[in-house]
């Protein structure tokens, strides 16, 4: 979109986002609309606005629960925007918070919005658990068996109790039913095409932890806000760090996906969490309107493609494009936010970052440098912070922001990979 000079320049001016909080196994203390209807609260109180001047409400969540239909309104209305400001829930798999971020800067640079509400929450505990298609059969043949009591006991006669084995719904989501392969499995294929090691993805998620700690102790996550559960219990902080985390622990973990000879475990993986992240998009004139303090500006996004079964390198496919059509080299870009879904898949990422594979893969024939990793995921990632899923592109964009604003840098690029073969970025300035 940057190429166009009819577009209006579309700013962020706030955000906020919950404590990412590890799924434990049971259900956790707030759904994907609670923890963005707590936050949200805070976020617009703190506006000199009302959340009925906002234009239009865009959540992306990939697991909403059965009261949650649409979200995004659920989330509208709960926050007090009014019945007359329309909100539509966007699903990308893992980059839906950045989708939504997306269509609320085009919409607004189009001239079609002035002010949105934009990010995405997922509660990734309350995933679903799901009957088989022998089961649902059963029951709907029960259900219409006609013929009184009689023909109900017949219909009885043949349940059988493994059809009430359950379909764990994370599980299935989080595998491709194209390449035929988890999320995991699609990360050890990049392990073995790139010689990725078992140590080195470890150290890589020694890192993550070692990076969080320190943005906690330095206080350099101002973007969570505290929230309360039903008993009055506090949620300050993301509860998936763990201080303790050495390369020699983690090696003690076996491999998930491929117990022979894979390295990818439960602590080089990003965690399952609960968690949401808001951001307030607006225009030149909302900005003027209003008087609002600017974060940063959208510059431009990018989406692409990729083999499903090394859907892991997406951020390549979609940072690539985005520099080059930008005229941007690496050293132009102070810090990078690439998601952390699997030690190996970041790892992968910046071993295809090389002149020989842009140019093959992705058609990129100048090699813009390399990625300097002391800029990268400088506070942690999803190895430490957490990865629900709908949420985790918001909140990279977001803490993207307050980096640049923290250490008075102009320029970032906030990437994820996704599901299914696809890459997302985005391009953020400051002045």
């Amino acid at each position: 979109m940057s190429d166009s000079c009819n577009l209006r320049t579309v700013y962020v001016v706030d955000g906020s986002r919950s404590p990412f909080i590890k799924a434990m196994g049971a259900r956790g203390p707030f759904t994907a609309s609670d923890l963005a209807v707590s936050i949200g609260r805070q976020l617009l109180l703190r506006q000199p606005f009302g959340g009925e001047d906002i234009d239009e409400v865009i959540i992306g969540c990939v697991i909403p629960g059965l009261d949650e239909t649409n979200i995004a309104r659920v989330i509208s209305l709960r926050l007090g925007c009014g019945k007359k400001v329309p909100a539509w829930t966007v699903h990308r798999n893992c980059a839906s918070g950045m989708q939504a971020i997306d269509c609320g800067y085009k919409n607004i640079a189009i001239g079609r919005a002035e002010l949105v509400l934009a990010g995405g929450a997922d509660a990734m505990s309350y995933s679903p658990l799901h009957f088989e298609g022998k089961m649902v059969d059963w029951l709907a043949g029960f259900s219409s068996k006609k013929g009184g009591l009689a023909g109900k006991l017949k219909a009885l006669s043949k349940f059988r109790p493994s059809l009430l084995k359950p379909v764990i719904g994370l599980l299935h989501g989080l595998s491709d039913p194209i390449a035929g392969l988890s999320m995991g499995q699609t990360a050890e294929n990049l392990a073995y095409r790139f010689g990725i090691s078992r140590e080195e993805a470890d150290s890589f998620a020694e890192m993550s932890h070692s990076n969080l700690a320190d943005a906690q102790d330095g206080g350099r996550l101002g973007e969570i806000e505290p929230v309360y559960d039903a008993k009055g219990q506090v949620y300050d902080c993301d509860d998936g760090l763990r201080r303790d985390t050495t390369v020699q622990k983690l090696g003690k973990l076996r491999p998930i996906f491929d117990p022979k000879v894979g390295l990818v475990t439960a602590g080089n993986s990003s965690q399952v969490t609960d968690g949401a992240a808001l951001l307030i998009l607006a225009s030149e004139d909302a900005v003027k309107k209003y008087k609002l303090n600017v974060l940063g500006r959208v510059v431009d996004t990018a989406w692409g493609g990729v083999e499903p079964s090394e859907m892991g390198l997406g951020p390549v496919h979609s940072m690539a494009p985005l520099l080059e059509k930008n005229s941007l080299k690496t050293d132009d870009v102070d810090y990078w936010e690439i998601n952390e879904a699997f030690a190996a898949q970041v790892l992968g990422c910046l071993a295809a970052w090389n002149g020989d594979y842009l140019k093959k893969e992705v058609g990129i024939d100048k090699f813009p440098g390399e990625i300097d990793r002391e800029r990268l995921n400088v506070d942690g990632g999803a190895i430490s912070i957490g990865h629900p899923v709908g949420a985790s592109g918001a909140r990279l964009v977001l803490h993207l922001l307050k980096t640049l604003e923290r250490t008075g840098t102009k320029r970032g690029v906030a990437s994820l990979c996704i599901g299914g073969g696809q890459g997302g970025a985005m391009l953020i300035e400051r002045d």
